[in-house]
């Protein structure tokens, strides 16, 4: 299903993943489980990387390349309406792990990229902030290592490995997602 020029991502999409997450067995150990959920995410930062690249290329205007991301935002952070607590916890990871790609998107859209460091140094950043728990500071330095990683800086997911479980781990995630979305922009076929 593909949505139509001007419309990046929808609520009936959406809404597919998560039938398809309420009709099947989910574990997360196991590998298609993981895949689902992983499609799910990636679909998501596909779009954003569509709306980034539209912007880039000069075909959306500042304020509508903003206005089609707090679109997308809007139906990906809504509510989930899903009875099984499991999985209505997997899909709210999922959803976490995309609120740094957002604002990432947004950040770079209306500033560019950060000027001064690198992904790995705004991701410590964001993780001493989130140890001192100042999460604002933390999701902002998240975002600054995003509008890096949309300008083309790689990130290494080995920066992951020493950070204790948190939100930023999550966030990292998503901007794992957004980087293999922006180096190719193919959408997540959802009957895979």
């Amino acid at each position: 299903m593909s949505n139509p020029p001007t419309e990046y991502y929808s609520e009936e999409r959406w809404q597919n993943w998560i039938d398809r997450i309420k009709d099947e067995e989910i574990d997360p150990e196991d590998e298609s489980s993981a895949r689902l959920l992983l499609n799910l995410q990636d679909d998501t930062a596909i779009a954003i990387a569509k709306i980034v690249a539209a912007y880039d290329e000069g075909e959306l205007e500042q304020e509508d390349a903003l206005a089609e991301i707090e679109d997308v935002r809007e139906v990906v952070l809504g509510e989930v309406d899903i009875e099984d607590e499991e999985k209505l916890i997997l899909v709210d990871g999922v959803q976490t792990s995309l609120v740094c790609v957002f604002f990432a998107s947004e950040e770079y859209i209306a500033n560019g990229p950060a000027e001064e460091g690198t992904v790995a140094d705004y991701l410590g950043a964001a993780a001493n902030a989130e140890a001192e728990e100042d999460l604002d500071a933390a999701l902002g330095y998240a975002a600054q290592a995003g509008t890096l990683i949309i300008d083309g800086e790689e990130l290494d997911m080995s920066v992951a490995e020493d950070l204790e479980y948190g939100l930023v781990t999550e966030w990292i995630n998503g901007l794992d997602s957004l980087q293999s979305a922006m180096s190719d922009p193919e959408v997540v076929e959802e009957d895979e």
